[in-house]
């Protein structure tokens, strides 16, 4: 009997827009509350408010909507809630393969191993750089995923170090992403490739569906 709850900003459907899984049909559980205020933040709406769901009632809605195999928890910063646990495990046991995407300025030490980690590193123009947990790096894996939103040389000055100096490819997956609107994404793919980065340019296939409505 699953009996924790959760504040949870919306569940929906739609194409994995980032990242490895790109693409793929997949089930959103947008989790509301964040520590962080980013500048480039899309989900200001989840940073707060929130409708109260037990896990079992999530669970349920998975299952009557479609039962896709992909389910990614996201925010907001879903690991501000303690019942992102249970309501991980309880994804894993029904066999889904389970995403969590995290703003990296909490411990991943209690993410069960399974789970497919997700984690930004805050660039500098997102005023949010000091609060990046950078033990973080020790819980990730050749499945996870290190993601950086660039909004300018600066941040990919910044974000070229940190992949240099910390080996990331070596051990993670490595996305580089261009802040919407802001950076034209041809400009990062040119600084790139005349670097030879060891990174996966990412574009945000939601946005060029379906630009900033949100709950897709």
């Amino acid at each position: 009997m699953l009996l924790s709850s959760l504040r949870i900003s919306e569940l929906f459907i739609s194409l994995q827009g980032e990242g490895t899984f790109v693409g793929l049909p997949t089930f959103f559980v947008r989790l509301a509350g964040c520590n962080l205020k980013c500048r480039w933040c899309d989900t200001a709406y989840a940073q707060t408010g929130g409708e109260p769901y037990t896990l079992e009632k999530i669970v349920d809605e998975w299952e009557r909507s479609k039962k896709l195999p992909w389910v990614q928890i996201t925010g907001g910063e879903p690991l501000l809630q303690e019942g992102v646990y249970p309501l991980m495990k309880a994804f894993l046991r029904k066999g889904a393969t389970v995403l969590l995407e995290t703003n990296g300025s909490l411990s991943l030490a209690q993410v069960p191993k399974e789970v497919v980690k997700i984690m930004d590193l805050k660039c500098p123009s997102s005023g949010m750089t000091d609060y990046m947990k950078w033990e973080n790096l020790a819980f990730l894996t050749p499945k996870d995923q290190v993601k950086f939103v660039i909004a300018n040389r600066e941040d990919y000055e910044w974000a070229k170090s940190k992949v240099q100096e910390l080996y990331l490819p070596y051990f993670t997956q490595v996305l580089f992403s261009p802040v919407y609107k802001v950076l034209a994404p041809q400009k990062l793919a040119e600084w790139i490739l005349k670097d030879g980065l060891r990174v996966r340019f990412q574009l945000q296939l939601h946005k060029i569906l379906w630009g900033d409505r949100p709950g897709v």
